[in-house]
């Protein structure tokens, strides 16, 4: 085999990734050159920090400020009973470091807003939204239009879950998507007004961690200008499109 990035060791692990048609070594060399940001901690970004990291991403990066919630822990699979109050954050990076200790993590324990989100994402390759207001999906993809970043998003409300991939390879934004405004500091709906199931976020996490490995890999079919919305309770899946908007790629600066 010839020199590779990649240790003896960590070919044994990734092994079953790298016979992959598709894949193969030099796709699974760009998993471990691969920078990625994920914001968020919650239902949706614990099963991408997860699968992630298992993967072989050489560089995860964490914006998350919050902190364990007992009523999180159904669907927010990275935190035990005992974890209750800590920082999410922190607990992230213990969980991370036993799973894979060949993934750098970065642990970013603050609250992506306009100020800081342009130096914190133009470290990274892509960004993963998986955040549940509109306020911060809006300053995501404003600053990856302005860096070019790809932005990779999901969104879970009951049964049923969303995913889409953003500006990639000057494809439409979310703003092409969902143009229009949302109040300052709106929300989906939160679980405790509407429930949710914790496989809903488990399912959507996975299938947006799929996107950001055949962005990296360029091995598939990327979710650009389209978004796959599913039901578990129906088992129903389907696509929609939606037009690519010269105007929201014109963006140069954040605003509130």
């Amino acid at each position: 085999m010839e020199s590779s990035i990649l240790s003896p060791r960590e070919i044994r692990r990734y092994i079953k990734q790298i016979i992959l048609p598709g894949v193969g070594l030099s796709g699974q060399e760009k998993l471990k050159r691969a920078a990625v940001l994920i914001v968020g901690a919650g239902g949706l970004g614990c099963p991408v920090l997860q699968y992630l990291s298992a993967a072989g991403i050489g560089r995860l990066g964490l914006v998350e400020f919050d902190k364990v919630n007992e009523s999180g822990l159904p669907r927010q699979v990275l935190y035990g009973y005992l974890d209750t109050g800590k920082l999410k954050s922190i607990i992230v990076k213990d969980r991370l470091e036993y799973l894979n200790s060949y993934v750098n993590l970065e642990i970013i324990n603050l609250k992506l807003n306009i100020e800081n989100s342009l130096n914190i994402i133009d470290g990274y390759d892509l960004v993963v939204d998986a955040t549940d207001n509109f306020e911060t999906r809006y300053i995501i993809n404003d600053s990856c239009v302005i860096l070019n970043k790809p932005m990779v998003h999901g969104a879970i409300f009951m049964y049923e879950g969303q995913v889409s991939v953003f500006n990639y390879n000057n494809g439409p934004t979310y703003r092409c998507f969902n143009p229009f405004g949302k109040r300052k500091g709106t929300r989906d709906p939160a679980p405790s007004d509407v429930g949710i199931t914790g496989v809903l976020p488990g399912i959507t996490g996975t299938l947006m961690t799929n996107e950001v490995i055949k962005i990296i890999t360029g091995n598939g079919t990327v979710l650009s200008g389209k978004v796959l919305i599913f039901n578990i309770l129906k088992n129903t899946f389907r696509t929609i499109t939606f037009q690519n908007i010269p105007d929201n790629h014109r963006i140069t600066e954040l605003r509130e």
